[in-house]
């Protein structure tokens, strides 16, 4: 009779160890998403919500306001131009990646739906959007093309232009920024408002709203050009970030030449003032006191002597013979 087979529980402490694995890296996975939760979810005109977070990174910078136009799924679609910046508010996370703050209500410039949005100010871009109902202010639905349009990048980005004389000479440099996106949404894309940034060494980019007009179908594409300028007398190390609905689409890094023709021009300027300043002041001497004719330099007399003596030669110029009798008279 053949002896009976036992199963083997070899495995098994390997499978529950494998469960147990997957089912800690889901709720932590989780947590590393930036979590943002308001105390009410209505408020009026001059209240306050307070704002807390989670989940962000650690002693991050971020900032907080009120916009409209937007949801928590679809972010703010308009830009920045939808939001009520003047009010708005920063915060820095702990070492643990949360923050607490109180946050003023007020009207964002489009209608709602409203949501406070929260976004990262430097590093790694990150956002979250919790929605928020202003009591009182207009609401209207989003647009079609909102809710399902998306933009990806499709072809590197360039900056196309070049400096010129004025631009040696500390005129603001200007580029124009060109990339190709695609809708790879549900719905077109009209009108799309890009976020264009510059920022010097590792300082926080400066950021500007540009509306590009046209519109992209969906699964279709587009060649999108925005204009960027720098200050006047710019100089450095640049980048350049493009922006939309929140999310950074491109960077391109920008060299700016030192405008040497300001320098020059100091130059000549340090030079030439004062040689011109002494020139003038010379001019001014001579007319508050100009020269006069007695003070000119005299020709040197020559020496009149008595006709007498003019025409008595000394005895060393005499002839011999006169010598001779000047010595035996």
């Amino acid at each position: 009779m053949p002896p009976a087979v036992r199963p083997t529980y070899g495995s098994l402490p390997v499978l529950l160890a494998l469960l147990m694995v997957l089912a800690g890296a889901g709720p932590a996975g989780a947590a590393e998403r930036p979590v943002v939760e308001l105390s009410a979810s209505q408020a009026g005109t001059g209240g306050s919500v307070t704002v807390s977070g989670s989940g962000w990174r650690p002693r991050a910078l971020l900032t907080l306001l009120v916009c409209g136009q937007a949801e928590p799924k679809r972010g703010v679609t308009g830009g920045t131009n939808s939001c009520a910046n003047a009010d708005g508010r920063a915060v820095t996370t702990d070492a643990e990646g949360r923050f607490r703050r109180a946050l003023p209500v007020v009207e964002p410039p489009v209608p709602c739906p409203c949501v406070v949005h929260v976004a990262t100010v430097t590093g790694a871009a990150a956002e979250a959007d919790a929605a928020l109902q202003v009591a009182g202010h207009t609401v209207e639905p989003l647009p079609a093309d909102a809710a399902g349009g998306r933009l990806s990048l499709l072809a590197d980005t360039r900056l196309r232009g070049s400096g010129g004389l004025l631009t040696w000479f500390g005129s603001p440099p200007a580029r124009t920024l060109v990339v190709t996106v695609g809708n790879v949404g549900t719905s077109p894309v009209r009108d799309p408002v890009f976020q264009v940034g510059t920022a010097h060494g590792v300082f926080a980019p400066e950021w500007q709203d540009q509306r590009w007009r046209g519109s992209i179908r969906p699964g279709g594409k587009a060649r999108i050009e925005l204009p960027v300028e720098l200050a006047a007398g710019a100089h450095g190390d640049y980048t350049v970030t493009l922006k939309y609905g929140g999310k950074v689409l491109a960077e391109h890094p920008w060299g700016v030449g030192r405008p040497w023709g300001v320098t020059l021009f100091w130059v000549l300027v340090l030079l030439v003032v004062p040689a011109a300043l002494f020139r003038a002041a010379l001019a001014v001497v001579d007319r508050v006191h100009p020269r006069r004719p007695g003070h000119a330099a005299r020709p040197a007399r020559r020496l009149r002597l008595p006709a007498a003596r003019r025409s008595a030669a000394p005895p060393w110029f005499a002839p011999e013979a006169d010598r001779s009798e000047a010595r035996n008279p």
